[in-house]
């Protein structure tokens, strides 16, 4: 067969039209620095996100937004109150001891022949349970509230209520199993349970560490702290020893510890789209972008690096709203604004890319359907 150079064009040209015309649909990894800016002014932006240039007063207007959201947050703090950890309380189980000079009433005294023996003696009661009430019952002395109580101001109770009826009678009462005074750590820790309160007036992180510590990094762990009817939750990477989020425990605290690991999504233009966790308390842009692998010299537009998030809500704007941050990394100075900006629990980075892909990706598919035709022609010598 004869290599016909004009029907050959006819075709390739033919070919070149067909693939013009295709070209907006050649595959992308996502859309250009363009794309990005008509979807923000375009009528169908329903979001109604913008972009705004990563620059100085950038910075300072993200920092008043995280400081005024920071500060409209409830904190452990705010959950600080002012308690006791040791009086008896509903459940508590006492040790009861009574003793006496003389004829006593809970039993007489050793029999001498003629005479009593003047010595003392002791009645050691059953166990006793503190009821719901907060109260117990004992021989002589009836009914006795000893909710909100110490032991000691208990044996003082007992005494009083024994006094004219029994011959000196001394009380000894101690805490046998301790129940009211308790609090309660459960989820991701090595040992869950509940835990005795003391008088060395137990931390929040003292009581984490009773129960084994967190199976997770601290950076990866939710803290999820209960007191009373309010439940309030904070990383627990950022409650320091002996602050004021290092809450001094009360009765009925209960604590759970949650997995919750923070991440960033990486898209567009680099080595690996991957969705990254931080690892560490503080992530910047600049170490986002490296983690990614950075833009990718082949696709990578690198004057168009997006941040997309959503805004806290505020009491000025209400609800969260969507914006996203572009970073020209061709300007020396935004690499000193990238080592700022701080990364966020979800954002997503994406790296845009170059207009000239498509251009590009086109000529090789062009090359590559020409290919054949052009070692035809060197083969039949023409």
């Amino acid at each position: 067969m004869q290599f016909d150079p004009c029907r050959t064009c006819a075709i390739a040209g033919a070919l070149i039209l067909t693939l013009l015309s295709g070209c907006a649909t050649l595959p992308t990894s996502g859309p250009t620095a363009s794309q990005i800016r008509h979807g923000a002014e375009s009528n169908d932006n329903t979001l109604g996100f913008k972009i705004v240039d990563l620059s100085a007063s950038t910075l300072q207007d993200v920092d008043r937004r995280t400081a005024a959201a920071d500060a409209a947050q409830s904190t452990l703090a705010s959950l600080a109150v002012i308690g006791r950890n040791d009086v008896v309380g509903p459940g508590d189980i006492l040790s009861v001891g009574i003793y006496e000079v003389g004829v006593s009433l809970f039993g007489v005294g050793r029999d001498t022949g003629a005479l009593y023996d003047p010595s003392a003696h002791g009645e050691q009661f059953p166990v006793i349970v503190v009821d719901r009430g907060g109260a117990i019952v004992l021989p002589y002395v009836g009914r006795l509230v000893v909710a909100g109580h110490t032991t000691s101001e208990i044996q003082t109770m007992i005494e009083r209520g024994l006094k004219g009826k029994s011959q000196s009678p001394q009380a000894l009462v101690t805490l046998k199993q301790n129940i009211a005074n308790t609090i309660f750590v459960a989820g991701d820790v090595r040992k869950p349970g509940r835990f005795d309160l003391t008088l060395q007036r137990e931390r929040l992180l003292d009581a984490i560490a009773l129960a084994g510590g967190a199976y997770q990094t601290a950076e990866d762990t939710i803290v999820r702290f209960n007191r009373g009817d309010r439940t309030l939750e904070e990383r627990l990477g950022r409650i320091k020893a002996g602050s004021p989020e290092d809450l001094v425990l009360v009765a009925g605290d209960r604590i759970e510890l949650i997995k919750r690991p923070r991440t960033f999504i990486v898209l567009g233009a680099t080595q690996k789209v991957a969705q990254v966790p931080f690892e560490t308390g503080d992530l910047s842009l600049a170490e986002a972008v490296a983690r990614a692998g950075g833009p990718s010299d082949a696709q990578a537009d690198p004057s168009a690096i997006f941040l997309f998030r959503y805004l806290p809500a505020t009491a000025a704007d209400g609800d969260e709203r969507p914006i996203i941050y572009r970073l020209d990394m061709q300007q020396p100075a935004s690499y000193f604004l990238s080592q700022r900006f701080a990364i966020r629990d979800k954002d997503v980075v994406y790296i845009a890319n170059a207009a000239s892909n498509r251009t590009a990706k086109l000529a090789n598919i062009i090359n590559a359907l020409f290919s054949p035709f052009v070692a035809a022609r060197a083969l039949s010598g023409n």
